[in-house]
């Protein structure tokens, strides 16, 4: 067995008087890619923004690499964040008035690298994901596809321990979003990468190593084996 890397702890959170986590927990091995399942609302995406030190519970632990995320101060889970995690998200989030480079390049230069650098680093993930000549377009003269992969490639170019995934391939269709997963599995076995993957798709959720659901704030059910 893989060595547990990120780990929840009886995690309770609400947002208001609604109870998003209800004494959640969860374990995830390092190298492994662990989906995170279950309907809208259950709290998946509230488990995810936990482990990656964006949001603070109001009771429980957050444990990443034997260390306490939930007592990290904001300029501590920020460096975290910039400097060890990974983030792909639905939208892809890019940023309009970049190009696909400059995207992929920000988190090296918000890390201190130099542009030239970067953007040689970036350009070489951009080629590793099929976009090669794509570098200089901005996301809106990009399909949703290869913005995807372009936000993919952001959210590997620093090569980070742990990428959290938020519904990756929820705005692409069937055949672009299985490129898309085909890439992302790939790419992280290839770098050793820790994936939490949080998903509402069972085709999508198949491409994990393992599979936890989240109902109602709780972690009901997991497979302790790896699935597909």
């Amino acid at each position: 067995m893989k060595n547990a890397l990120l780990q929840a702890r009886e995690v309770h959170l609400s947002f208001g008087t609604t109870p998003a986590l209800r004494g959640a927990e969860i374990t995830v091995r390092e190298g492994e890619i662990l989906a995170v399942m279950g309907p809208s609302g259950s709290g998946k995406s509230t488990l995810l923004h936990c482990l990656a030190g964006i949001l603070v519970p109001e009771q429980g632990e957050i444990h990443f690499d034997g260390r306490r995320i939930d007592r990290m101060n904001e300029a501590e889970r920020s460096s975290l964040r910039r400097d060890t995690f990974g983030f792909v998200f639905q939208f892809g989030q890019l940023v309009p008035e970049l190009s696909a480079e400059e995207n992929v390049a920000l988190p090296l230069l918000l890390a201190g690298v130099r542009r030239g650098k970067a953007l040689t680093e970036a350009r070489s993930w951009l080629d590793r994901l099929g976009l090669d000549g794509l570098g200089h377009r901005t996301s809106g003269e990009l399909s949703g596809g290869q913005a995807q992969r372009v936000a993919l490639a952001r959210g590997l170019v620093a090569r980070p321990r742990v990428l959290f995934a938020d519904e990756p391939t929820g705005a692409l269709d069937s055949l672009t979003g299985e490129q898309v997963m085909d890439l992302m599995v790939s790419a992280a076995h290839d770098e050793g990468t820790t994936v939490v993957l949080v998903t509402h798709e069972p085709r999508v959720a198949a491409y994990a190593d393992r599979e936890v659901i989240v109902r109602d704030g709780k972690v009901l059910a997991l497979t302790a084996e790896p699935v597909g």
